[in-house]
């Protein structure tokens, strides 16, 4: 046929548009623009660097201890119906706290509810992206050879949102906290609308019938330390979280504190990460096809290591976004070679479980970037993140080395 695009490719495209990206991007606004507007929120309101940083801990936590329930019940009820219902819980609790913060829009109240809103928020968001995941490994798996072209577009609608959220939620505080919020629930209800699309994904008897929180991720863990070229990766990444986390947390106290910027200029740094995220992931894909997943992911975990340790040194507020951008973006190819590797190893039946696990892991450094940000001086931050630095090269290093010639890295 010409023109190289059969209907059946077609089809097929236009399917995921519909029932994987389309509900996938919207979610992740909701993620994007409460994981850095309830921050920055804080901070706004409080003028406090040790409550910003608790705040951003306290968003993190109640996210951990969701994992290990998230994954079972996605294994055991369907990615679909997880979606929905977690979309809709975040848009009724996001309802309530805009209510709370228009009545109080200041105070102990307001206080109050905007680091419940973190924790709740955390929790249902979680519960989506976990089932988000799953689905879009499915459509990976059902690409075959394609898995990391599918791969590449979802983390790309993760970088957009990212690219997004932050700068919204920061106009969006420019009219209120409870304009922002309002927003907020609106994606969020968007988004368990869409979820309806959703193909469901299948169960199989024996998790549907019985299953735990434990055992599921006593599951997960036992499928990782089976695959050791997926244990490498998120070792590595674990500790180059860690510098990721700090720089989030710190952000505001950075920008606001350290360069005199304004607390807009905060969202403004993400949002250009997020911009130069989506430009690497858009390139990592072409020349994963071209050179394979090792000499990508290595060259992307040499770029983010040099990346942390200059901006520890950055003069001004210019050098800083700079060269937290050229963190994320080779964070964001690290991220591609991750999630094609484990949508090409994990076992479907224990696909949820097992993503819950590996999330879990990688996102233990977050919570303590939040309390290394309440515990610092803000004058000794550019300390930590040059020790974050060193962390950061020590994981990567052993870990691309490890898997330069494992079989699971070669396209």
């Amino acid at each position: 046929m010409s023109g190289g695009v059969t209907p059946r490719h077609a089809q097929h495209t236009g399917g995921l548009l519909r029932s994987i990206y389309l509900p996938r991007t919207v979610d992740a606004l909701a993620f994007a623009m409460s994981t850095y507007g309830i921050p920055l929120l804080v901070l706004v309101t409080t003028r406090s660097a040790a409550l910003t940083g608790l705040a951003f801990a306290l968003e993190w936590v109640p996210r951990l201890a969701a994992f290990g329930w998230a994954g079972g019940i996605v294994d055991r009820r369907g990615a679909s119906v997880v979606f929905f219902l977690a979309s809709l819980g975040r848009a009724l609790v996001v309802a309530v706290g805009a209510i709370l913060l228009y009545l109080h829009p200041s105070g102990a109240v307001a206080s109050v509810t905007v680091m419940a809103l973190a924790a709740t928020t955390g929790v249902l968001t979680e519960f989506s992206y976990i089932a988000a995941e799953t689905a879009g490994a499915a459509a990976g798996r059902r690409a075959g050879g394609r898995a990391h072209r599918v791969q590449a577009v979802l983390l790309g609608i993760d970088q957009t949102a990212t690219l997004a959220g932050p700068a919204l939620a920061g106009l969006l505080l420019l009219a209120g906290p409870w304009q922002m919020l309002a927003v907020i629930m609106v994606f969020s209800l968007l988004a368990a609308l869409l979820a309806l699309r959703t193909p469901p994904s299948p169960i199989p008897p024996a998790r549907a019938a019985k299953g735990n929180t434990s055992a599921g991720l006593l599951t997960g863990w036992r499928t990782i330390r089976s695959l050791p070229a997926l244990g490498w990766l998120v070792t590595g990444l674990t500790l180059s979280n860690l510098a990721i986390g700090f720089l989030q947390a710190a952000g505001p106290v950075i920008v606001v504190h350290h360069y005199g910027q304004s607390a807009t200029a905060v969202g403004l740094v993400w949002s250009a990460t997020a911009g130069a995220t989506l430009l690497s992931v858009t390139l990592c894909r072409f020349a994963i096809d071209r050179l394979g997943l090792w000499p990508v992911g290595a060259a992307c975990a040499a770029f983010a290591s040099l990346a942390t340790l200059a901006a520890a040194q950055a003069p001004d507020y210019l050098s800083y976004l700079v060269l937290v951008a050229v963190l994320m973006a080779a964070e964001g190819g690290m991220t591609v070679v991750l999630r094609t590797l484990r949508s090409r190893l994990i076992p479907p039946e224990k696909f949820g479980s097992t993503l819950s696990v590996t999330i879990l892991i990688l996102l233990l450094p977050f919570p303590v970037a939040g309390v290394l940000t309440a515990i610092t001086p803000p004058d000794a931050l550019g300390h930590v993140i040059t020790a974050c630095a060193v962390l950061q090269a020590v994981g990567l290093i052993p870990a691309f080395a490890r898997l330069r010639t494992d079989p699971a890295l070669r396209t």
